[in-house]
């Protein structure tokens, strides 16, 4: 049995500076070959200007990790990987949308719909929305087509009405609510920002050939993550500026959100993420080294600055 020290000595001892430039520019680079210049030329610029953007590929390199932990070459997640920043890149195109949040940066550029308008920004998102089922089916080689058939369909699911739009349109539904409970705020995160989490995570194990064991460990590592990802959002919401985030801040508080430090505190809210994450790292302890990346990915979550 692995101890909670040697757990923090190997995490520590992992180079995750050095594994995530490692990996992002191959992210950057099969995203920008993955969509090309095309006709109609403002649907193509405008669909391309969000998803290269920047930021930081979180989600795809999650992908990447996961594959590698049991065991798989992550080269036959890149589609899927790329597919999960599509998906990611359509939310944030939807979710600045003057009908939603209403916001003018993102990733420190303006929105896609103060660039292109709103017309356009709708059918951008769309059309990555659309793309990244096509990509992961037409792309992914060297993998069974019924590990690519469930890699879809857990994709499909965490976007859907139990996924990501259900939690958005709670999210919608309880602002200005001042009686939200926790349950109900958690609800929206788990859905709305968790489930994409979680298909990150069990997409690439599933594509490497994970046991439903290994899937199902995966899978509440990736709850775990989730959830303290949407707590820091919520914290840095407060506390960071707008130069550092890339958006507006102090967003949740002007439409009247529910958030974790409006319900717990900052330094309950706090403590709430460390212990998620501690959870999440010990979870992978069996995985052995192979998991070293993603237990590092944990601790960037919540030591993140933006």
């Amino acid at each position: 049995m692995t101890s909670n020290q040697d757990l923090i000595s190997t995490i520590a001892a992992f180079d995750l500076k050095a594994y995530i430039a490692d990996r992002q520019p191959k992210v950057e680079a099969a995203l920008d070959a993955a969509i090309r210049p095309g006709y109609p030329d403002t649907i193509y610029a405008a669909m391309r200007y969000s998803l290269l953007a920047g930021g930081k590929r979180l989600r795809p390199i999650l992908c990447l990790a996961s594959c590698e932990a049991v065991g798989g070459n992550p080269e036959v997640a890149m589609p899927m990987a790329c597919a999960l920043e599509m998906v990611h890149t359509m939310s944030l195109i939807h979710d600045d949308l003057p009908a939603m949040d209403n916001d003018d940066y993102r990733r420190g550029k303006l929105t896609n719909h103060k660039v292109y308008g709103e017309d356009i920004a709708i059918l951008a998102g769309d059309g990555l929305l659309a793309y990244a089922f096509e990509y992961i089916a037409t792309h992914t080689h060297g993998v069974s087509a019924d590990r690519v058939l469930r890699a879809i369909a857990h994709l499909a699911q965490a976007v859907g009405a139990d996924g990501l739009v259900g939690g958005q349109v709670v999210d919608l539904e309880s602002e200005g609510n001042a009686q939200i409970s926790i349950e109900t705020l958690m609800y929206i995160h788990n859905h709305k920002t968790g489930a994409l989490f979680k298909s990150s995570v069990v997409g690439g194990a599933i594509l490497a050939g994970a046991t439903e064991l290994e899937i199902e460990k995966l899978a509440k590592f990736a709850h775990n993550i989730g959830l303290a990802f949407q707590i820091i959002d919520d914290i840095l919401d407060i506390t960071a500026t707008q130069a550092e985030l890339g958006k507006t801040a102090g967003k949740d508080l002007q439409a009247q959100k529910a958030t974790y430090p409006k319900l717990w505190g900052l330094e309950e809210s706090r403590h709430q993420a460390d212990k998620l994450v501690a959870e999440a790292k010990t979870i992978l302890a069996e995985f052995g080294d192979r998991a070293r990346p993603l237990q590092a990915l944990a601790d960037y979550i919540i030591d993140r600055k933006n």
